[in-house]
């Protein structure tokens, strides 16, 4: 006789699917526990995606039993800017493998959305590459901002205190939204603007302490207010700080490592640099 044919299903991961996801990411991420990911699906369980778009990601099912998954982080952006997907932690059981371009299919299947991969292991960026991802940051600006000037006349001013400068409500929020997932929100005022700067405090090899850009306007933001920042910063116990770039930064003391934690986008709008806003660094802390 011949076997029967698997029952093959992607769908989108629901509020039930949760603790089978979070114990099938254990086992293909094993330096993260099931807590973690029990966490991580937890977070997005509370972020409202755009119409259209999933809360968790998608799930494949064959026979009914989840053998893969792909988490994505959907987010709502300002006026004039399309939909943002960060795809996060894709993982398919190695008897299934055959089956990982149905599920990353899905995923990518919606239209007018900025998907992004700022997480790729090197084994993966052919891959993909084939998918129709391209490169907009080639690698990681290391820098010690502490030692650029002073610049007088500016203060820094936490997220939720008053700036005395009128805010962007967008901006407004996601510095106060970053600040809630354990982000470093400050505004920098000076000249009656208030300039928004988010970074993540991360552990570089397990045990460097440094602070990673995650939101500005624009990375000569940064470069201008790099001295008070990074004294803030440093302070703070974290005197290194990256930032996506694709090479040296005029203005900053550091080292430009091309090659390292290179960033992918698909889709009609190119990400900017110093935009890291709402992905998996920020939310799920990875």
């Amino acid at each position: 006789m011949v076997p029967a044919l698997p029952a093959i299903r992607c769908r989108q991961i629901d509020t039930s699917d949760v603790a089978g996801v979070a114990e099938l990411l254990g086992r293909g991420f094993p330096n993260r526990n099931r807590q973690f990911w029990t966490r991580a699906l937890d977070l997005l369980s509370q972020r409202q995606s755009p119409d259209g778009l999933p809360k968790y990601g998608y799930l494949l099912e064959i026979d009914g039993e989840p053998v893969g998954a792909i988490l994505m982080i959907c987010s709502t952006m300002p006026a004039g800017a399309l939909p943002r997907c960060n795809l996060s932690s894709w993982y398919v059981e190695p008897a299934y493998r055959a089956y990982a371009p149905l599920l990353v299919s899905h995923a990518l299947r919606h239209k007018d959305v900025t998907y992004l991969n700022v997480s790729a292991a090197p084994h993966t960026w052919p891959i993909i590459e084939a998918q129709g991802f391209s490169r907009y940051s080639d690698g990681l600006f290391v820098c010690l901002p502490a030692l650029n000037r002073p610049h007088f006349g500016m203060r820094i001013v936490k997220a939720g205190q008053h700036t005395d400068a009128a805010v962007e409500p967008f901006e407004d929020e996601i510095l106060r939204q970053h600040a809630a997932h354990g982000c470093i929100s400050l505004w920098c005022v000076s000249g009656g603007q208030a300039h928004p700067f988010v970074f993540r405090p991360r552990l570089v090899r397990g045990f460097i302490p440094c602070a990673q850009l995650i939101y500005c306007r624009d990375v000569a933001d940064f470069t201008h207010f790099a001295g008070p920042l990074g004294r803030y910063l440093a302070w703070r116990g974290h005197p290194i700080v990256i930032v996506d770039a694709n090479g040296p930064i005029p203005g900053l003391i550091g080292t430009f490592r091309r090659g390292s934690k290179p960033k992918y986008f698909k889709g009609p709008q190119r990400p900017r640099l110093g935009d890291l806003a709402y992905t998996e660094y920020a939310i799920l802390g990875v």
